[in-house]
């Protein structure tokens, strides 16, 4: 193998592995802070136990997801250095919005919830939470608009001596037509994804006869919600592939 097959493996090795992290995380999160929620508004300690069991999860997932995505993001730079140079003025900016801006905002408000825990009064330990799910939804886009613009080159211009791409519309670059319709896809399968893992974390405790009445309520909780989420991503999805028709019939 030469240099640009192990680049491809390389890269491709992280994506995946960074992959399994991500959608779990993007999930898991409104899911938790429904749970908290829920555990506010009722007082019911069960919503409180699997706020806080499933929140480590989420917690342990979310820094998975860093150490992989930082290992990606260099891989940018170093493996495909060539593209960088020439589409970094347009493909990084909404890359450098997602470090710099939402995932700060999500990191910071996780620390507060993380810490926050009978220091905070209750409403705000929950706003917390909710703060750090949008900002882990933000991220999502942010990079989906990144992705977006490989599929669908829009905002930008030539500089004039050809060598590389020069932003000319931010608003377009994050309007692009491809990430509007990958970000509902995305969102709901992640959804899906997380879903999953509840009732399979539920139905091990079930089959063992442990945590009965809390994992009966996780388990029915992610019953529901993988039936509206599979639905909603089978819909997005079709609106996704006809933008994919859209712009790369030959894909």
């Amino acid at each position: 193998m030469d240099a640009l097959d192990l680049a491809r493996w390389q890269f491709g090795i992280t994506t995946v592995y960074h992959f399994l992290f991500v959608p779990l995380t993007i999930g898991l999160a409104p899911m938790v802070a429904v749970m908290q929620t829920a555990w506010f508004r009722t007082g019911d300690e069960r919503w409180l136990r699997l706020t806080k069991f499933f929140g480590k999860l989420f917690l342990i997932n979310f820094a998975m997801g860093v150490v992989t995505g930082i290992v990606q993001e260099f891989q940018f730079g170093m493996n495909w250095n060539a593209y960088s140079r020439f589409v970094g003025d347009v493909f990084g900016a909404p890359l450098a919005m997602e470090g710099l801006a939402a995932f700060f905002i999500e990191s910071t408000f996780l620390g507060l919830w993380i810490f926050g825990w009978d220091r905070l009064p209750k409403k705000l330990h929950l706003a917390t939470l909710w703060i750090a799910t949008f900002g882990a939804w933000a991220s999502a886009y942010f990079i989906l608009a990144a992705n977006a613009f490989m599929q669908n080159p829009v905002g930008y211009v030539m500089a004039q001596d050809g060598r590389r791409a020069e932003m000319a519309d931010f608003g377009a670059l994050l309007t692009n037509r491809v990430a509007l319709a990958a970000f509902p896809h995305t969102l709901l399968a992640s959804l899906m994804f997380a879903a999953g893992v509840i009732i399979a974390v539920a139905a091990w405790h079930l089959a063992r006869r442990q945590h009965h009445e809390t994992m009966t309520t996780a388990l029915k909780y992610g019953c529901w919600l993988m039936i509206g989420a599979f639905l909603g991503t089978a819909l997005s999805g079709d609106q996704l592939s006809l933008q994919m028709v859209a712009t790369q019939p030959m894909k």
